[in-house]
């Protein structure tokens, strides 16, 4: 399955919430999910209307909110939950520890980059580096103790410096810490459930798999 090149503001439509795929857009009032908070296509026109979904679609719509937040092909999102399924713990707890411990999501977070779509071009584009060597590779996963920086060249970039300037919840994160004027961050330890803000129940992808 080729990688989605539509709108992306139809994918928070399709699942009935904002999945901040556009950065500032998504909190401004030109977002598409707050003046058509509809199913996209002629049977989402009857504003408001949702169909209601067995427990199989329930569980599916859960799975691929998740799945397009993070941006993952379906193939890589299941190479994810296997490798969750087969490590000790929750299974749904370590898949999204997985999933936030990827460079793009890592990048996107430490408030390099607007979104992650635009975080995995600025690693493909090699402006990252990681403990000082350049990573291109947005799911490369990351440890304890790894340090993330901008590339010296890459730092006056015009995406970068208005994602830095634009970024306001970094600080509330706790599992790692950035140094803004440095263009560079440090991993802490790998997040806690609660440490990852995501208003979804990975049990409903947990159980979706187990099927």
């Amino acid at each position: 399955m080729a990688r989605y090149t539509g709108p992306s503001c139809r994918l928070c439509r399709r699942e009935g919430a904002k999945l901040f795929l556009k950065g500032a857009r998504c909190n401004s009032e030109k977002c598409a999910f707050e003046r058509r908070p509809f199913i996209p296509g002629d049977h989402g026109s009857a504003r408001g209307f949702r169909k209601r979904l067995s427990d199989y679609g329930i569980h599916l719509r859960e799975k691929q909110k998740v799945r397009r937040i993070y941006g993952i092909l379906e193939k890589q999102f299941r190479k994810y939950f296997k490798m969750a399924a087969k490590k000790s713990g929750v299974t749904g707890e370590n898949l999204l520890q997985f999933l936030e411990t990827r460079l793009d999501n890592v990048v996107y977070r430490m408030g390099f980059a607007p979104s992650r779509k635009s975080s995995r071009q600025i690693i493909r584009h090699g402006h990252i580096r990681v403990n000082g060597r350049k990573v291109n590779i947005p799911s490369f996963l990351v440890h304890p103790e790894d340090e993330i920086e901008i590339k010296e060249k890459s730092r006056q970039l015009p995406i970068i410096q208005e994602a830095i300037e634009a970024t306001t919840e970094v600080g509330s994160i706790e599992w790692f810490e950035v140094e803004k004027d440095n263009f560079k961050g440090k991993i802490l330890s790998i997040p806690s459930r609660e440490q990852i803000p995501l208003d979804i129940d990975e049990r409903l992808i947990v159980e979706y798999y187990s099927k």
